[in-house]
Formats: C-alpha cells, structure tokens, sequence
C-alpha cells in the first residue's frame, strides 16, 4: 500500500485544490492530507478566511482524501513523521525544494519520495484570484450605483 500526503491551507476551496488532491491520489493507494494551521497559513500566505478546523473538515469530505489531519503549528516534518507516507505530492506553487524535503524526511527516518504536481491549466481559479475577482465586481457594482 502506497501513502501519499499532500499539504495545503485550502482555505477557500476551489477546482485546483481538487485537482491537486485528485492529482496525488492516482500516485498511490491512500492520501492524507495535511492542512495547515491557522498561524502557518497566517505566516506563509494570508490570513485565512474559514477556521482550521473547518478547512480540515470540508477537506476530509472530498473524495480523493483518505484522511484529512491538522499539520504541526511549529515543526512541519512532524506531521510526516507522525503518518509515514511513502510519497508525499506537492503542488505547483509551493515553495519547498523537492531534494530538501526528501533529505529531511530521510534524516528524520521516513524515507518519502518528493514529486511535483502540475498546475491545473485554469489557474484563474485559485483562491487569491477568486477573491480579488469578487472585490473588483464589488467595486464596479459601487461605481455604476447612482
């Protein structure tokens, strides 16, 4: 049986965090996701929109996930440590060096193989974008109002 783990802050879920987790299940039998803290998302990306446990939640219930845990507010390799997967996917756009993670993963005795997922080819869709998408309708509602 292949473990997979994917990560994220999947803060406001869209067709490319589906994609991603759909992505990573075809890699191997069972995906854990692991989904940031609120405090990780605040430091790596924004404040996030819906509470951790939320996130986790709404996560856990799409259909390629397995198992949808809370990652470790001060240590990221602890959650890996902690669930073992074989195979562990990251997206396009996170920043972590695939080589890196692997050496650490093996230094801390997991021995996980690091690949990268492609993006999906509508990145128009990602959360950042949907937002300011519903912020500038917002604004040319205000302006056309008399």
């Amino acid at each position: 049986m292949v473990r997979v783990m994917a990560t994220g802050v999947f803060d406001l879920l869209h067709p490319g965090h589906l994609y991603f987790l759909q992505e990573a299940k075809s890699l191997g039998d069972e995906l854990v996701v692991v989904v940031a803290r609120d405090q990780t998302a605040r430091r790596l990306k924004h404040e996030p929109y819906v509470p951790e446990h939320i996130r986790r939640l709404m996560v856990e219930a799409l259909k390629p996930v397995d198992r949808a845990v809370l990652g470790s507010a001060t240590d990221i390799y602890q959650t890996v440590v902690e669930q073992r997967p074989d195979l562990i996917a990251l997206g396009y756009d996170q920043h972590w060096n695939e080589r890196e993670v692997e050496a650490e993963c093996a230094r801390r005795g997991v021995p996980a193989k690091v690949v990268r997922l492609k993006a999906l080819p509508h990145d128009e869709l990602a959360t950042r974008k949907i937002v300011e998408r519903i912020l500038d309708r917002d604004r040319t509602r205000g302006e056309a109002r008399p």
